[in-house]
């Protein structure tokens, strides 16, 4: 079970990653954000291409959350709880110093 759910775990992170890098950059600083953009090929506008890749981006990183956490439980299922308050090796508690009067300083 959990090798099924890794695999789709592994396919929904590089779906992930090919999605985020086909979107048009926002940003600019760099130069590469201007006009020419990826995908589209004239059958959605450019809105549409950006909507839709949106969308997807949410749904797949969703998805993506969603197999994390499965695999999560599913790594501890099957092993024993336990606490250490629960354990029965409890460590002996030492005994306080005796009480001895103060130190006097040597002189030198």
């Amino acid at each position: 079970m959990i090798t099924v759910v890794l695999v789709i775990h592994l396919m929904l992170a590089i779906s992930l990653i090919g999605v985020v890098l086909i979107q048009k950059s926002e940003g600019g600083a760099l130069g590469m954000g201007g006009g020419g953009g990826a995908g589209g090929g004239g059958f959605m506008t450019a809105r549409g291409t950006a909507n839709l890749l949106t969308r997807t981006t949410g749904i797949l990183a969703a998805l993506f959350m969603t197999t994390s956490i499965i695999l999560a439980i599913l790594s501890g299922a099957g092993q024993e709880r336990s606490s250490i308050l629960d354990s029965s090796e409890i460590a002996p508690i030492s005994t306080p110093a005796p009480d001895s009067a103060p130190s006097v300083p040597v002189a030198k």
